[in-house]
């Protein structure tokens, strides 16, 4: 079952042409939705508690928050924490260095003269962006002009202006990714407890208090909240019981049937080629068949047992380089892709 395209200048087969070149996609343009994890996703909104969305590296959680923001037309944000993150990260940051020298000079005062403007060392994390954008972006604002001032640029400071996928997205509706919260000291998911219950916070630097702005349109009947926050974990690391408690929480399965993974490579291949052709489905076929052999031999050796992701590798990979399943460079690139020795469970 080889893969064949025409080739054109440089090598590049005519079938290749226009793949984005981003191995993960963070769009929103494509996600298959298993009905359980639509439901969950349905008592989050309802609630107004935050989904947590557990699963295994590669099974395509990162991808649920823009696949539903893009879907309902609402505002979208995300975070990628890290072991350095604090909660507050997430609803604002200050810069102290610079309103350090700002005081020792006093050469940027208020509007009064007597006082440094303690908003514009203040840029909006993306809850704060999610609950209040208008305030959002009067802070953000005032950060950028003092940020010219000092020769600085903008480039660091937040916001829609940054973010066109938000322009025509509903005002007053947004979802929030915190990506692999699992990475962060316990202190982090404590830390969020008051601000993910109440829709809000006070910013210590200013006194400023932050909550949902009042919506620029009558709401539906339906007591649905105006904002959705997904949370994602590996689970390399145990959450707080408190956090847990006040979370809907939702597993990201793993495809158990060829038919499922051959549903997903075509809905990504439809988003990137616009077409999906016979032979990217019964590559996409034999790929899954091989997939869920693979599995087996992973978890009997106690190696992580390939993901979506990887199967979804391997498919870009066998099909851009020609590659049949079965030939001679098959075995190797099943090793680079599906079967990694090193990820053997220590």
């Amino acid at each position: 079952m080889a893969v064949r395209g025409k080739r054109q200048a440089g090598g590049r087969t005519s079938r290749t042409a226009g793949l984005k070149d981003m191995p993960d996609r963070r769009d929103g343009q494509v996600y298959v939705m298993p009905q359980d994890l639509e439901l969950a996703v349905e008592v989050a909104k309802a609630t107004g508690r935050p989904l947590l969305l557990r699963g295994n590296p590669g099974s395509g959680k990162s991808s649920l928050a823009p696949y539903i923001a893009r879907k309902l037309r609402w505002r979208y944000y995300e975070y990628v924490v890290t072991s350095q993150t604090r909660a507050t990260d997430l609803l604002w940051s200050f810069d102290g260095v610079r309103r350090l020298a700002d005081a020792q000079t006093a050469r940027f005062a208020s509007a009064d003269g007597t006082a440094l403007d303690e908003d514009s060392y203040i840029e909006p994390g993306p809850l704060w962006w999610a609950f209040a954008p208008k305030s959002a972006a009067v802070v953000a604002e005032k950060t950028r002009q003092a940020r010219r001032e000092h020769d600085l640029g903008d480039d660091t400071v937040s916001g829609p202006h940054k973010e066109r996928w938000n322009l025509n997205r509903r005002a007053d509706h947004a979802v929030v990714l915190i990506d692999e919260i699992d990475k962060a000291d316990p202190d982090v998911p404590n830390g969020l407890l008051v601000p993910l219950a109440s829709n809000g916070f006070t910013v210590t630097e200013t006194g400023r208090r932050v909550a949902v702005e009042p919506a620029s349109r009558p709401q539906s009947s339906r007591p649905f909240s105006r904002h959705l926050v997904i949370i994602t974990t590996n689970e390399e690391r145990e959450l707080p019981q408190a956090f847990l408690r006040r979370c809907v929480i939702a597993t990201a399965p793993e495809p158990e049937s060829s038919g499922e993974l051959v549903d997903i490579a075509k809905a990504h291949l439809k988003a990137r080629l616009r077409k999906v052709e016979a032979q990217d489905e019964k590559l996409a076929g034999a790929l899954a068949e091989e997939l869920l052999d693979v599995r087996r031999v992973a978890i009997r050796d106690g190696i992580r047992p390939p993901s979506t992701a990887e199967y979804l590798d391997a498919l870009w990979a066998c099909r851009t380089l020609e590659i049949e399943v079965g030939d001679s460079r098959w075995e190797k690139l099943r090793g680079l892709t599906l079967l990694k020795p090193q990820q053997m469970r220590g």
